[in-house]
């Protein structure tokens, strides 16, 4: 059974179309007109094993906020999508990831329920190129909110604001392959005593 979301997002300020498909190889297309915002998807697809498409122009002449932030409500809510009816999936997820001197630890509940928990070091530097480095909890925020999940996201040392991002999307893709793959001694078995995720 094909596990794929195709989403189409458009308003007055962006028009964006988004496909994953999370029994891929980690195929990548990704154009957001935000360089390092691309360079982040493409580790999510990649660390993540998901086959992602991502097709978003917006209203970059004022800022790249709502290109970034309706991107992420669409990836989120594809993923949605593609999870179905989580029938026989593990649901829990976490992966640690160094990148230097960075460390993210996340975890993830594929619950149903929207819950972000995210630290990272204050005082990074502001700016990625055109990426707002305050941008990153509002996409997992984002994300989250589509895509109906706990996320706890977690980052207890870093001092580039480079690697401190990327190793948040690293880890973040990890945690959500292990969640979200099929657990084979599970067939068929929804992973909740309630019956409903």
């Amino acid at each position: 059974m094909s596990r794929v979301g195709r989403v189409e997002r458009t308003t007055k300020e962006t028009s964006v179309v988004v496909e994953i498909d999370l029994d891929g190889t980690g195929k990548v297309d990704v154009s957001t007109g935000v360089g390092f915002y691309d360079h982040m998807l493409d580790q999510l697809g990649r660390h993540g094993l998901f086959d992602l498409t991502v097709k978003t122009e917006g209203d970059l002449h004022i800022d790249s906020h709502h290109t970034i932030e309706d991107t992420a409500l669409a990836i989120g809510a594809a993923f949605k999508q593609a999870l179905g009816d989580k029938v026989g999936i593990y649901r829990f997820g976490n992966c640690t990831v160094p990148l230097d001197e960075s460390l993210a630890q996340v975890t993830v509940d594929l619950s149903g329920r929207p819950y972000l928990v995210h630290t990272e070091p204050e005082n990074m530097a502001p700016m990625i190129g055109a990426y707002d480095t305050t941008m990153t909890r509002h996409i997992l925020e984002s994300f989250v909110a589509q895509a109906q999940i706990a996320l706890h996201v977690h980052v207890p040392y870093g001092r580039n604001a480079h690697h401190i991002v990327e190793c948040q999307f690293k880890a973040l893709a990890r945690a959500l392959r292990y969640a979200s793959e099929r657990d084979p001694r599970a067939a068929g078995i929804l992973p909740s005593t309630k019956g409903a995720l």
